[in-house]
């Protein structure tokens, strides 16, 4: 091939070095940009011919290639934005593109796309969008059981519907009540420690006894519940205690009467929600129904079909001591101790914000304290990832050769983290100088080669 091969081997260089170039140039632009995979250039030579041997042969053109680096993972650096993630380890978010606004919400393409770019925030519609215009796709959660639902994931929407109120069913109580309570009328006789003997024990208490009762009985604290509709009902309860073994026969059992206020009841001023009995160990041993309470199933709580407090009414509550959580174990302050009361009700609520937990959920938060998981966050896999076909905005769309996304497997998400682009400007510089000069020595083969046809042409002259 002689000089006319060394000048096409040298534009064959000049070609490579400039597809190299290209790649390093694109690397250090998106050197900042998130999720980015940089391209790296592999260089592939072409025999010329020649004889059988090597010794007969020489040497031939050159082409380049790029080689991808989706397999390489960025830096992870923390962030303040709550809806941000990056992934640790492999697989890819999955997104897809808005396709138009029809009367005034967005609709989206059919094309799914597959992306490292996690900066998603969401939207004035409630979507999660990505600075390149992604948006995100997840498994919708059950609101019961909290599973995904679905095979296919859908776009992630967190809309600013309120959060409806929830009743109150529940009340979990525990307690220990002492075994000589401290009231107001206490002189340090075990009668003075009993209910007034002018209040009548396991009733009502009426609005013009209300002074003697509370002298006469002790804190059982307080927990503020819901009704159908959400609205806030204070429950306030006191324990009397109406029998004292200690007192004798026929007595047997400690006894103690379980009270609720009315608040603002005109003939009332305290409900009888029941009354608690207790082994001379302190353990609760029966309990009996009040004039608003009924043994529960179960025999370790009161289930009150109506409570009435300030006018608001609350239905179908129970209030359970299970696990042996009232008890009577003796207390040297004579009041009520180890007090803690919850219950399962809530009011009406507003969205607040939205998060993304550990486990890839994205999070409704809302105003009445309330969390619910609303989507779960797939990531995809494939068995050839180098082979994703590259699209704008540091993405991919799957090909034959990559094969179909896997949502089954993937890394591990990160709230609150970005993976930054793979591409380090101070190693591309490196190829950049690497480039320039294999550039440079390319054109100097074409110089020479030049020279050398010029030397044979004159020659002849």
């Amino acid at each position: 091939m002689g000089i006319y091969g060394a000048i096409n081997s040298a534009v064959s260089g000049l070609t490579a070095q400039a597809t190299a170039l290209e790649n390093i140039s694109g690397n250090v632009a998106n050197s900042q940009t998130t999720g980015y995979k940089r391209l790296d250039t592999t260089f592939s030579d072409l025999v010329a011919g020649g004889g059988a041997n090597q010794f007969q042969q020489v040497s031939g053109t050159t082409f380049a290639t790029s080689r991808a680096t989706n397999t390489v993972q960025g830096d992870i650096t923390s962030v303040d934005v709550d809806t941000y993630m990056a992934i640790n380890g492999e697989g890819y978010f999955v997104v897809t593109k808005a396709a138009d606004v029809v009367d005034g919400s967005t609709t989206f393409a059919e094309e799914t796309y597959y992306t490292r770019g996690g900066d998603f925030e969401r939207d004035q519609e409630g979507y999660l969008i990505n600075a390149a215009g992604y948006y995100l796709q997840g498994f919708p959660l059950d609101p019961i059981t909290g599973n995904p639902v679905g095979d296919n994931p859908t776009v992630v929407l967190v809309d600013n519907q309120p959060l409806p109120a929830s009743a109150t069913t529940t009340v979990e109580y525990q307690a220990n009540l002492p075994r000589v309570p401290q009231t107001n009328d206490y002189d340090g006789s075990i009668a003075s420690a009993l209910l007034d003997s002018g209040v009548t024990a396991s009733a009502d208490i009426p609005v013009a006894d209300e002074l003697a009762f509370l002298d006469s009985s002790i804190s059982g604290g307080s927990i503020t519940i819901y009704n159908d509709n959400g609205t806030a009902m204070n429950v306030e309860v006191r324990y009397a205690k109406i029998a004292n073994a200690d007192v004798g026969p026929p007595v047997v059992l400690d006894t103690w009467g379980m009270y609720i206020n009315t608040d603002g009841d005109a003939t009332n001023s305290w409900w009888h929600v029941g009354d608690a009995d207790f082994t001379s160990s302190g353990a609760l041993n029966s309990l009996t129904a009040g004039s608003i309470g009924a043994v529960n199933g179960t025999g370790d709580g009161f289930d009150i079909a109506s409570l009435v407090i300030d006018g608001s009414t609350a239905t179908n509550v129970e209030v359970t001591f299970s696990g042996g959580d009232l008890t009577q174990y003796s207390d040297p302050d004579g009041t009520a101790s180890s007090v803690s009361l919850d219950q399962d009700g809530y009011p009406a609520g507003e969205l607040t914000s939205v998060t993304v937990d550990e486990a890839g959920r994205v999070i409704a938060n809302y105003s009445n304290s309330q969390r619910r998981a609303v989507y779960e966050i797939p990531l995809a896999t494939f068995e050839a990832e180098q082979y994703l076909q590259r699209v704008d905005g540091a993405a991919f769309a799957s090909t034959t050769s990559s094969g179909a996304a896997d949502l089954s497997g993937g890394g591990q998400i990160l709230s609150k983290k970005l993976e930054l682009s793979n591409a380090d400007i101070a190693d591309e510089f490196s190829k950049l100088i690497i480039t320039q000069q294999a550039y440079s020595a390319n054109s100097k083969v074409v110089t020479s080669a030049d020279e050398m046809l010029d030397d044979a042409l004159n020659m002849v002259r």
